[in-house]
Protein backbone atom coordinates (compact mmCIF):
# COMPACT_ATOMS: atom_id res chain seq x y z
CA UNK A 1 0.00 0.00 0.00
CA UNK A 2 1.13 3.25 -1.02
CA UNK A 3 0.60 6.14 1.47
CA UNK A 4 -0.16 9.02 -1.31
CA UNK A 5 0.54 12.88 0.34
CA UNK A 6 -2.84 13.76 0.05
CA UNK A 7 -3.90 11.74 2.88
CA UNK A 8 -1.89 13.35 5.01
CA UNK A 9 -3.59 16.42 5.57
CA UNK A 10 -3.49 16.85 9.18
CA UNK A 11 -0.52 18.00 11.06
CA UNK A 12 1.12 16.72 14.62
CA UNK A 13 3.83 17.13 16.92
CA UNK A 14 5.64 14.06 18.33
CA UNK A 15 7.35 15.47 21.74
CA UNK A 16 9.45 13.37 24.14
CA UNK A 17 10.01 13.53 27.63
CA UNK A 18 12.52 15.81 29.23
CA UNK A 19 13.56 14.77 32.96
CA UNK A 20 16.10 18.21 34.03
CA UNK A 21 17.30 18.27 37.75
CA UNK A 22 17.24 21.07 40.26
CA UNK A 23 21.16 21.93 41.36
CA UNK A 24 20.35 23.17 44.37
CA UNK A 25 17.25 21.20 45.38
CA UNK A 26 17.71 18.04 43.71
CA UNK A 27 14.67 18.12 42.98
CA UNK A 28 13.55 15.98 39.09
CA UNK A 29 11.20 18.93 36.58
CA UNK A 30 9.73 17.02 34.03
CA UNK A 31 8.52 18.64 30.72
CA UNK A 32 8.24 17.97 27.24
CA UNK A 33 10.33 18.96 23.96
CA UNK A 34 9.23 18.50 20.54
CA UNK A 35 10.78 15.82 18.63
CA UNK A 36 9.18 16.34 15.39
CA UNK A 37 6.79 20.07 15.45
CA UNK A 38 4.85 19.58 12.23
CA UNK A 39 4.51 16.24 10.94
CA UNK A 40 2.36 15.35 8.38
CA UNK A 41 -0.33 12.82 9.04
CA UNK A 42 -3.72 11.49 8.76
CA UNK A 43 -6.06 10.99 11.46
CA UNK A 44 -8.42 8.84 11.64
CA UNK A 45 -11.21 9.11 14.68
CA UNK A 46 -12.96 5.89 15.27
CA UNK A 47 -16.76 5.51 14.25
CA UNK A 48 -19.14 4.85 17.23
CA UNK A 49 -19.53 1.37 15.34
CA UNK A 50 -15.65 0.71 15.78
CA UNK A 51 -15.36 2.56 19.34
CA UNK A 52 -17.93 0.04 20.56
CA UNK A 53 -16.17 -3.17 19.01
CA UNK A 54 -12.45 -2.19 20.50
CA UNK A 55 -14.47 -1.37 23.95
CA UNK A 56 -13.86 -5.51 24.67
CA UNK A 57 -10.03 -5.25 23.86
CA UNK A 58 -8.73 -1.75 24.14
CA UNK A 59 -11.38 0.68 25.54
CA UNK A 60 -9.34 3.57 25.15
CA UNK A 61 -8.11 3.95 21.83
CA UNK A 62 -9.83 6.57 20.30
CA UNK A 63 -7.94 7.03 16.78
CA UNK A 64 -5.25 5.91 14.72
CA UNK A 65 -2.37 8.17 13.64
CA UNK A 66 -0.49 7.46 10.43
CA UNK A 67 2.86 9.00 9.55
CA UNK A 68 5.78 8.61 7.05
CA UNK A 69 8.79 6.90 8.50
CA UNK A 70 10.35 8.20 11.68
CA UNK A 71 13.23 6.31 13.43
CA UNK A 72 13.54 6.14 17.50
CA UNK A 73 9.61 6.66 17.62
CA UNK A 74 8.63 5.27 20.88
CA UNK A 75 5.26 4.68 22.68
CA UNK A 76 6.64 7.17 25.97
CA UNK A 77 6.42 9.75 23.75
CA UNK A 78 3.06 11.51 22.97
CA UNK A 79 1.41 13.59 19.84
CA UNK A 80 -0.27 16.95 20.49
CA UNK A 81 -3.00 17.65 17.67
CA UNK A 82 -5.74 20.59 17.74
CA UNK A 83 -4.43 21.21 21.08
CA UNK A 84 -4.88 17.91 22.87
CA UNK A 85 -2.44 15.12 24.05
CA UNK A 86 -2.75 11.92 22.70
CA UNK A 87 -0.66 9.07 23.88
CA UNK A 88 0.66 6.54 21.33
CA UNK A 89 0.00 2.85 22.35
CA UNK A 90 2.79 1.72 20.30
CA UNK A 91 4.08 2.14 16.20
CA UNK A 92 2.59 -0.26 14.26
CA UNK A 93 5.33 -0.32 10.73
CA UNK A 94 3.68 -1.21 7.17
CA UNK A 95 3.27 -4.77 6.48
CA UNK A 96 5.42 -4.50 2.82
CA UNK A 97 8.88 -3.03 4.04
CA UNK A 98 8.38 -1.55 7.47
CA UNK A 99 10.09 1.45 6.16
CA UNK A 100 7.28 3.39 4.36
CA UNK A 101 5.02 4.44 6.87
CA UNK A 102 4.02 3.84 10.93
CA UNK A 103 0.58 4.11 12.50
CA UNK A 104 0.09 4.19 15.91
CA UNK A 105 -3.13 3.53 17.62
CA UNK A 106 -3.70 6.61 20.12
CA UNK A 107 -6.10 7.31 23.62
CA UNK A 108 -6.84 10.68 24.75
CA UNK A 109 -5.46 12.50 27.90
CA UNK A 110 -2.26 13.53 29.54
CA UNK A 111 0.72 11.05 29.28
CA UNK A 112 3.57 11.28 32.18
CA UNK A 113 5.76 9.16 29.79
CA UNK A 114 5.28 6.60 32.20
Amino acid sequence: MSLYAGTLRHRIAIQRRVETQDSVSGDITISWENLYSSVPAAVHFLSAKEFIASRTTQAQIVARMTIRFLPNLTAEMRILYLGKVYNPEGWLPDNDSGLEYLTAPVSEGVNYGE
